[in-house]
């Protein structure tokens, strides 16, 4: 075999091995269930993607990635790819992240138009204005409860007609189980109390209620006490709050207890019985198997990420975030109740200058060695794009959300 020969042998089995494995790069997984599937995405075809994945490609030697561990994954939406993925399916704790698991959830199982609600009935004999028996405040787990709200209660008891009680005013607490604190959370945390009757976010409602219906003219002659409703009770009054008031202080001021009151909704939603934790848990992992995930690869312990027993990934939260943009009625109570890079909520002192600001609407969580961001922005060739960032393993989380930044940057600019 003369030399000339053996060259052009060789020249086609380079060409060949180079072209098998430029396939092998530009193959990225998708989720179908237990098993994983090839899915071709943009490479030389699509500059503007191939550019994008090679500056974050580029990140991936950052110095903090030496010591630290990050999943992540950037999703187009306009296109339906993949753009980039890095440890994709490693599981790591969410921190506030957590929040939209629990939102994106709550808005497929109970819809936008629900409400949270808080009601008083009464169970005896109203004998001219004054009522003999039982007053039962039946609690919905409302956060937002004020103590004007519960002032108004207190005057519509008296509009009502009842002027006097003479029996036992009922805390009815039923909604959840009797924890008063989230699976996993650190006893040394200073965390709100977990329970359905609520005032100004404190274990106070029966306290106040008192104080405020002598304050409406209700004189009274009474002994608390705890329990469930009876059948055949009469309504006094009860007080709507949407989900939406909920949804947005939850997710703009990342509030641990907002989060918890709807992930007992969605517990309570799941059982006939008190709502509990697992009740919740099991409600996200059905809709997980639904988007074609193994259920049996995360915990979910709790709904505001405060635990240290949920675990999560970057592809989990990405196929979230896509679920809720492909339902519009998810998406369009889920998107403005977002942080808005450089305007408001956790993110209004991040990225408050170029390409980022105004345009990423994301969700941050921060715990002791633990940074994430994850959420939606738009691309300089004006794509929606969906993103998760789990940077672990931190000794300063600014550190992990100088990466996060960084990262965004590079999304929009």
């Amino acid at each position: 075999m003369n030399a000339k020969y053996c060259q052009h042998i060789y020249r086609y089995l380079f060409l060949l091995v180079t072209a098998c494995s430029s396939a092998v790069v530009s193959a990225q997984i998708v989720e179908t269930g237990d098993y994983a599937a090839p899915q071709q995405t943009a490479t030389y075809e699509n500059p503007w993607a191939n550019n994008l994945r090679v500056r974050l490609e580029n990140m991936m030697s950052d110095e903090l990635l030496q010591t630290t561990q990050l999943g992540m994954m950037v999703y187009d939406l306009n296109e339906n790819e993949i753009i980039f993925t890095h440890n994709e399916k490693h599981r790591m704790r969410p921190a506030s992240v957590m929040k939209l698991v629990t939102s994106i959830t709550a808005l497929d199982m109970l819809g936008g138009d629900y409400g949270y609600y808080t009601s008083i009935c009464y169970k005896g004999t109203l004998e001219a204005d004054t009522l003999r028996g039982y007053l039962y405040c039946v609690g919905g787990f409302d956060p937002t409860t004020t103590t004007d709200d519960i002032r108004d209660m207190a005057r519509e008891v008296r509009r009502f007609g009842i002027a006097h009680i003479d029996g036992v005013i009922v805390a009815d607490l039923t909604m959840k189980d009797t924890l008063t604190f989230g699976s996993g959370w650190c006893w040394d945390d200073e965390n709100d109390r977990l329970t359905p009757l609520l005032v100004d976010k404190k274990d106070q409602f029966l306290s106040v209620f008192m104080r405020q219906l002598r304050e409406a003219g209700v004189s009274l002659s009474v002994t608390l006490g705890k329990g469930k409703v009876p059948q055949g009770c009469t309504e006094v009054c009860r007080f709507r709050t949407d989900i939406d008031k909920v949804l947005t202080k939850m997710m703009k001021k990342s509030d641990n207890l907002y989060a918890e009151s709807m992930f007992y909704q969605i517990a309570k939603a799941n059982t006939t019985k008190e709502g509990k934790a697992a009740d919740a848990e099991g409600a996200v992992k059905r809709l997980l198997y639904r988007l074609g995930l193994d259920p049996k690869s995360y915990t979910i312990a709790d709904g505001s990420g405060l635990s240290l027993y949920s675990y999560i990934t970057a592809q989990m939260i990405v196929r979230l975030l896509r679920h809720a943009y492909d339902n519009r009625e998810i998406f369009g109570h889920l998107y403005p109740a977002l942080p808005i890079a450089g305007v408001d909520g956790t993110l209004e002192n991040r990225m408050k200058t170029g390409p980022c600001r105004g345009n990423v609407h994301a969700k941050t969580g921060t715990v002791s060695g633990v940074s994430t961001l994850a959420g939606y922005c738009t691309a300089s060739n004006g794509h929606l794009l969906c993103f998760a960032i789990l940077n672990q393993g931190l000794i300063k989380s600014s550190d992990g959300r100088a990466f996060q930044d960084r990262v965004c940057e590079v999304l929009c600019k």
